[in-house]
């Protein structure tokens, strides 16, 4: 795939915006502490639309490993006067990040529609999700429970109470570049934690965005930095803060592979980091199942945001009694969806980025004999020779590609066990609820899974059996809410879960206290008074 680079002429974004020095004032957009941008920081690099790839959004500078390093250090510095702070006042800051996003809304979606591709409609929504996420935080502020517990013993009280952890590292991916980032950013700042955050370099100006408006929110300095950096710096760096002991708790949303070293790491200095990883994501379809539903959910599902979310639609495993129908009607629902410009009404855009691009090709490979194609007018990239009917704009401006729906998959074929991301959906058949159940636990994978029904017992048959984090039925694959646990197990994750108070386990710590004022040692189990019982005793027996 051959790209066009253009001059880099867009807005410069350096390694750190340290949170704290209102704009105009010293601190403001520079480095470390309102310091010069390191000398050790990286390679400038370009951050384009991908739906108009002469477009530069923003020149990106790389941070190095000793940025990353530094912002490490300065979280550390920063972490306890913000933990000082009253959890009710904290949540006034969140409620203050909100409203700035709120009142900043349709500019923050342009700007993720720009930078990403993601359809302008999708783009509002994913802002709308941090107000809602915010707007949740807002009052855990006030409810950050610990527990009065009764002890065993006369003059003594028992007390539990939550912490934060310190010093998190947050690593994002650019799909949902302001909205997964907020399920950690908000809760961890709420629960009085610092954090670095390493957002995907082509996603650095919508992570500058939320960056500037969460300082603006009344945040301390130093108490959240965004270190744009590669993958290589990132994982030396992150290896160096742990070692320091710079870093409590690592946030990583990303590919499986990537979370699997990161998990190896972490676990060498004996911290469980949260991991929300990839997805294989089944959609069942059964013999009762409302198949005009069906059909918009899997379409949503399989190509919204062309198929870049972890929760996107991997597999379809329908019934063959009702297979022949489906296919139908997927088939027409597939090749009349409306593609192109993101800033139209379309299912979807461009791919992310020209890694993704090429990632994505590299998929359209695992098309075998056996496999039968349909959904569009070509496979591959969208072009003057391979258009695709209805198209939406030039495609020639950006990564457009046509969507894919590969019938006849088998259990052993890598387009059924891996995650292909990208507008690429498979098409099986089963024979009973037990086999259906079977072949959307096989790739192993455990985020999200719907099915389509109208029989309870069918619903909790299938719920009890998949292995997923997240059941949806009658509605599709992708779709969370801000108050509900999202997450997966097995190689989506290990079984941390964001959103909702759910994670508030993943960033704050309990701490347990005794507290004996009896004015001698009373020691648990060996000083218990238990009063004496007869447990030989028997009613006697009527005659």
């Amino acid at each position: 795939m051959t790209l066009v680079h253009p001059p880099l002429v867009a807005a410069m974004i350096d390694p750190i915006e340290t949170i704290g020095a209102p704009a105009g004032q010293p601190g403001a957009g520079q480095g470390l502490a309102g310091g010069a941008v390191p000398e050790a920081a990286g390679p400038v690099v370009a951050s384009t639309n991908p739906a108009r790839l002469s477009d530069v959004v923003a020149e990106v500078r790389l941070a190095s490993q000793e940025t990353l390093l530094a912002a490490a250090r300065t979280a550390r510095a920063a972490q306890p006067g913000w933990a000082d702070v009253p959890a009710p006042v904290r949540g006034t800051v969140i409620g203050n990040f909100g409203r700035l996003v709120e009142d900043n809304a349709e500019a923050l979606a342009r700007l993720v529609t720009r930078e990403v591709g993601k359809p302008l409609a999708e783009a509002r929504g994913e802002v709308q999700e941090i107000i809602d996420t915010c707007r949740f935080f807002v009052g855990e502020g006030r409810r950050l429970y610990g527990e009065t517990v009764p002890s065993e013993m006369p003059d003594k009280q028992l007390f539990t109470f939550r912490e934060p952890v310190g010093v998190l590292m947050v690593i994002t991916a650019g799909n949902f570049p302001v909205a997964v980032p907020s399920w950690y950013l908000v809760p961890a700042l709420l629960c009085g934690n610092a954090v670095v955050w390493k957002p995907a370099e082509y996603a650095a100006a919508c992570a500058a965005a939320l960056t500037e408006l969460a300082r603006h929110a009344g945040l301390p300095a130093g108490v959240l930095s965004m270190v744009p950096a590669d993958g290589a710096a990132t994982a030396a760096g992150l290896e160096r803060a742990l070692a320091a002991g710079l870093v409590d708790k690592v946030g990583f949303t990303g590919s499986t592979a990537v979370g699997r070293e990161i998990g190896a790491l972490c676990g060498r200095y004996l911290q469980t980091p949260c991991l929300e990883l990839g997805g294989k994501n089944p959609m069942v379809i059964a013999p009762d199942a409302d198949i005009d539903l069906a059909v918009r959910g899997a379409l949503f599902g399989g190509f919204g945001t062309a198929g870049q979310r972890c929760t996107s639609l991997g597999t379809l495993i329908v019934h063959e009694s009702v297979y022949g129908g489906f296919r139908r009607r997927f088939a027409t629902a597939v090749e009349n969806a409306v593609i192109g410009d993101p800033t139209r009404d379309v299912l979807y855009g461009p791919l992310l980025d020209a890694r993704y691009a090429a990632a994505f090709e590299g998929y359209l490979e695992l098309i075998r004999d056996h496999h039968r194609v349909f959904g569009s007018t070509a496979l591959g990239r969208i072009s003057v020779g391979a258009p695709r009917r209805g198209f939406v704009g030039d495609p020639a401006d950006g990564l457009y590609y046509h969507p894919v729906v590969v019938d006849g998959v088998l259990p052993d074929d890598e387009l059924f066990r891996e995650e292909t991301f990208g507008p690429i959906v498979g098409l099986t058949t089963y024979r009973t609820l037990q086999e259906a159940i079977e072949l959307a636990n096989l790739p192993g994978y455990g985020l999200s899974s719907a099915i389509y029904t109208n029989d309870p017992a069918t619903v909790f048959r299938f719920r009890r059996g998949i292995g997923a984090g997240m059941v949806s039925v009658n509605t599709s694959t992708s779709g969370a809410e801000a108050h509900l646990p999202f997450g997966g197990n097995g190689r989506s994750g290990n079984g941390s879960r964001q959103s909702g108070r759910w994670v508030l386990d993943q960033v704050t710590r309990w701490q347990s206290v005794n507290w004996d004022y009896s004015g001698r040692l009373q020691k648990a189990q060996m000083d218990t008074a238990v009063p004496a019982a007869d447990l030989s005793y028997r009613l006697p027996v009527a005659r």
